[in-house]
């Protein structure tokens, strides 16, 4: 997965404004406790930090 379709999925998810916020604030387990930027920048792929989103937020099945 590209980081363009990551975050075109996590800005449809939760909405342009909410998506970077989120983000940067919310500790994900499945990330080792980072959130979504820190994984990114330690070199996470797009694909598996969606993958953690998709196991603690209600995503739709539409864009997992």
């Amino acid at each position: 997965m590209r980081l363009t379709e990551f975050w075109r999925r996590m800005n449809a998810h939760f909405g342009e404004t909410y998506a970077e916020s989120w983000a940067r604030d919310y500790v994900i387990a499945p990330l080792e406790g980072r959130t979504v930027m820190q994984a990114l920048a330690d070199g996470e792929s797009a694909k598996t930090v969606w993958r953690a989103v998709c196991q603690v937020e209600n995503v739709s099945p539409k864009l997992r």
